[in-house]
């Protein structure tokens, strides 16, 4: 099944916001992305020089191609410009669920949504809407309250929600610290502020929310995962242009590091975990990694994987986190104690238990199994190096399968081992076929 998510926002010439940036990160998502064009720009990395707005007739007919033709299954609104443009925007909107990024001034410091718009933002948009996404600089605009601690972002939040949504002030202008009022409860969500200012940022994360609507995540766990996708794409973040400005890097692929072999192996690897059908059922409660291992791997630091989770969504996953070495210590750790038996075991995901599966996989008879005891396990030990030596000792060689039943708070595993992430989901999807 293909998700689409709309986006309903003005275009950014430079390429590092609006429609542009909004498109990057439903692609990045692995979401079809749809697009009603509310303005065009003129800018680059050092200003504005001029705006257009759409015609409402024509933005109308976008909404109309895009909803004859499309699943969609959530949108976001970004630069509105006018009220007669939110006007249209809210007249056709489906039922959908909505995040509104209230785009008021560029980066630059130009007004991208005039004064006399706010209120219809407010009064007519915001009650369509599950969730508003304003920095500290829109929050006290919508609020009409000023920011400058924590609890004024709180009560700034119990304002906002009168207009019948959700909200989350992103902490990027003040301490770093997102806050979401959501149904009566605060929930926060924080990661390191990085230096610098960053293009792009506000529409990415807005977006983010959106494609994990689009493909299920609540909004608690859709404003986490966006947290997570945010703070990944501006550590990589890059200046294209003449300004100076970086932009946000919504593959959250270093340049340098672009072409590492060992990383884009797990990037397709979870790519086509994502496509996989009926995978849910396999899918552990504390969520899937896949890990890769440079050859001659040392240490966590030497093997590739999610630095989050893939986390069960309907029948399918959907990757949270970025592909980066040491993502995941745990699978690591299981790779590095089959490397050291068999040099060439070098990649291992990991998969729900159940005793069905294993009784599948020893009838089919084209896979090795092994397993340990977690009770066995002496003190002062990592229990997946040990756990897999173990298993490995009580085998004989490196088997394909590896598995746990558990021990007191701890889920049992499976663990499929191979030389690289294509053999790893060759054995996966023989499974899920046996199943």
């Amino acid at each position: 099944m293909v998700f689409s998510a709309l986006t309903v926002a003005g275009s950014d010439s430079g390429g590092g916001a609006g429609v542009q940036a909004d498109l990057k990160t439903f692609a990045a998502h692995r979401v079809h992305g749809v697009c009603v064009l509310t303005s065009l720009t003129a800018q680059n990395t050092v200003e504005v020089s001029g705006v257009s707005h759409v015609p409402r007739d024509f933005i109308e007919g976008q909404f109309e191609a895009v909803h004859r033709d499309f699943d969609v299954r959530a949108a976001k609104t970004g630069m509105l410009g006018t009220s007669e443009i939110i006007e249209s925007v809210a007249k056709k909107l489906g039922s959908y669920p909505l995040v509104v990024d209230p785009v008021m001034v560029s980066e630059s410091g130009v007004r991208l949504l005039s004064e006399d718009a706010v209120e219809t933002l407010k009064n007519v948009l915001l009650p369509k809407a599950v969730v508003v996404t304003p920095n500290v600089f829109e929050a006290e605009i919508i609020s009409g309250m000023k920011i400058s601690s924590a609890i004024d972002v709180k009560n700034a939040c119990t304002k906002i929600t009168e207009f019948g949504c959700d909200v989350v002030v992103k902490g990027g202008h003040l301490d770093g610290v997102d806050v979401m009022l959501s149904n009566g409860r605060f929930h926060s969500f924080s990661a390191p502020l990085l230096e610098g200012g960053f293009h792009g940022s506000g529409c990415s994360f807005a977006a983010a929310v959106t494609s994990n609507l689009a493909v299920g995540f609540d909004l608690a766990s859709s404003v986490s995962n966006a947290k997570a996708f945010i703070t990944g794409a501006l550590e990589t973040a890059y200046a294209p242009g003449r300004g100076g400005v970086s932009v946000v890097n919504q593959m959250r692929v270093s340049f340098e590091e672009s072409f590492d072999v060992i990383q884009l192996a797990v990037r397709k690897a979870v790519w086509q975990l994502e496509a996989l059908d009926r995978l849910s059922v396999l899918t552990p409660e504390v969520g899937m990694n896949l890990c890769y291992a440079r050859a001659g791997a040392e240490s966590p630091v030497d093997v590739a994987g999610l630095s989050g989770r893939l986390l069960r969504v309907g029948d399918k996953v959907r990757a949270v986190g970025t592909v980066k070495y040491g993502g995941s210590r745990h699978m690591a750790r299981v790779v590095l104690a089959a490397m050291d038996c068999d040099s060439t075991v070098r990649a291992a995901v990991n998969i729900k238990y159940r005793p069905e599966t294993i009784d599948a996989v020893e009838k089919a008879g084209e896979f090795s199994v092994s397993s340990f005891n977690r009770e066995d396990e002496p003190g002062q030990s990592s229990t997946m190096e040990w756990g897999t030596r173990e298993a490995i000792r009580v085998h004989g060689s490196v088997p394909d399968i590896v598995y746990d039943r558990g021990g007191v708070g701890k889920e049992p595993m499976i663990r499929i081992l191979g030389g690289n992430p294509a053999e790893v989901l060759f054995k996966l999807k023989k499974i899920i076929d046996w199943v």
